[in-house]
């Protein structure tokens, strides 16, 4: 391999006993993406390949959780330590020669210009350690550095410091870059004699300076950077941070957000130019947004496409759907997943729709339920209308063609098909196959029983 060479290991065989979680810590979600996957993503980003994954606890899940981003896994059965778990990596890592990133899974906001400037810094020093660090007002919790000028001579974990070294603000950030193989070299002589009785990565500093080479650390200009995820708060305020930045990366694409700070966008949604975001409004998972669209406040939008000129009023919720350019949706629509809106339809108020292939132009204006439905193109749904999909055990289309008037309070009871340009009058029930051009009406005759409410006054209230 090349000296330029750069692999990754990101360390995620910890159980996060502070989460209080049956879930391993690596997996809960920081907007949408699981904690893990960040650290993946900037080694990546920053150049790294191969990127390994150090699992251990619930390791089945981690890896059916990471697998999309191309990573290997290496197991840690014992966790006996930071220093114990690099080690691990030594097989798969045997043949390598070049630097080597050591991450932790629970610091999803790094940037990838962080990780290049580290491993710049040490091939351009020939370092076999170098160290991030970062101050912090409050640095409890956290291995303080020792410094000597610009050499970095020590790490010293919280429980083995003196009381002077406990007062440095300088910390250490978790992240490393060595050469390697000298790193899987050096790890063999760690010792476990410590208040912990683990392995300590950071011990490995002081191997390299007895052994008379290159120490280097660079120290972080934002240390929420290197923020470690180790409880629910601290899971929050990383979500908090990366939400800021997901949305600042919208406005400068050329989204707008009346207000960012109550606009939850999640990681992986993508959003066109001009489109407008109104407050309160969530955009879940592979949502895809086109240009120009109209967001209006409270709705929540989840793993659905909107081409161009969508307009979603207020208060809806469209789930794994695909809403065609020029469309109107809510206030108050209910799009449950499996719908395919194909342009120009409008979907109103407390309209309920689940599995339906709408055509151009069509529209199901308010109070009406349509599941599993085939309707073609230039459709009236009246008022109040319902397809009748199920049975209690089986699930039925209603198929509308094309040009079909539906009139209010019209109940379709499936297996159905309404022939085209036919019109089906209000209140009917529809049981049987309507033919094109015909006009289906299904009503009880009506009956007037005159001066029934004289025989049968209303009781005067005691």
């Amino acid at each position: 391999m090349s000296e330029e060479s750069m692999a990754a290991v990101v360390l995620a065989a910890g159980c996060g006993t502070r989460m209080k979680s049956e879930r391993a810590k690596v997996l809960h979600p920081v907007c949408g993406t699981a904690l893990g996957a960040y650290p993946v993503r900037a080694a990546r980003a920053a150049g790294a390949e191969p990127v390994w994954v150090v699992v251990g606890h619930d390791a089945e899940h981690v890896q059916e959780a990471l697998a999309a981003e191309g990573v290997g896994f290496v197991r840690q059965e014992q966790q006996l330590g930071t220093g114990h778990a690099l080690l691990c990596a030594e097989k798969v890592l045997q043949n390598f020669h070049g630097s080597l990133l050591l991450l932790c899974g629970d610091t999803p906001l790094l940037r990838p210009e962080t990780l290049i400037a580290l491993s710049e810094l040490q091939r351009t020093e020939q370092a076999a350690v170098t160290v991030l660090t970062m101050r912090l007002a409050d640095p409890t919790g956290y291995g303080r550095i020792i410094r000597d000028g610009r050499d970095l001579l020590a790490i010293v974990e919280e429980k083995d410091a003196s009381e002077n070294e406990r007062r440095i603000t300088e910390v250490n950030a978790g992240i490393y870059v060595f050469e390697a193989p000298w790193v899987f070299e050096t790890l063999h002589h760690l010792s476990n004699a410590n208040a912990q009785g683990e392995y300590y990565l950071t011990d490995i500093v002081r191997l390299a300076r007895e052994q008379g080479t290159v120490v280097r650390a660079l120290e972080l200009a934002d240390p929420d950077e290197a923020l470690g995820v180790n409880n629910r708060a601290q899971l929050a305020e990383a979500a908090r941070i990366m939400q800021g930045r997901i949305n600042y990366a919208h406005q400068l694409a050329g989204v707008t957000l009346i207000d960012p700070v109550s606009t939850h966008i999640d990681a992986s949604v993508r959003i066109g130019t001009d489109t407008v975001i109104h407050p309160g409004v969530h955009l879940w998972g592979k949502t895809k947004i086109g240009a120009s669209c109209l967001i209006e406040p409270g709705s929540v939008i989840r793993d659905s496409r909107l081409a161009e000129r969508v307009h979603v009023k207020a208060h809806s919720v469209i789930e794994e759907s695909e809403i065609g350019t020029d469309s109107v949706i809510g206030p108050m629509a209910h799009l449950r997943p499996g719908n395919v809106l194909r342009g120009g339809n409008k979907i109103g108020n407390f309209v309920e729709i689940k599995k339906v292939d709408m055509g151009l132009h069509s529209k199901a204006s308010h109070l009406t339920y349509l599941g599993d439905a085939e309707i073609g193109a230039d459709v009236n749904i009246g008022c109040g209308t319902i397809t009748c999909n199920y049975d209690g055990v089986n699930k039925y289309k209603t198929i509308i063609e094309d040009e079909v008037f539906v009139g209010s309070g019209t109940q379709f009871v499936a297996p159905v098909r309404i022939g085209r340009d036919s019109l089906v009058g209000a209140g009917s029930t529809i049981v049987h196959d309507v033919p094109p051009e015909a006009l289906a009406i299904s009503r009880v005759e009506q009956k007037n029983v005159e001066g029934w409410r004289l025989r049968h006054p209303l009781k005067k209230k005691e």
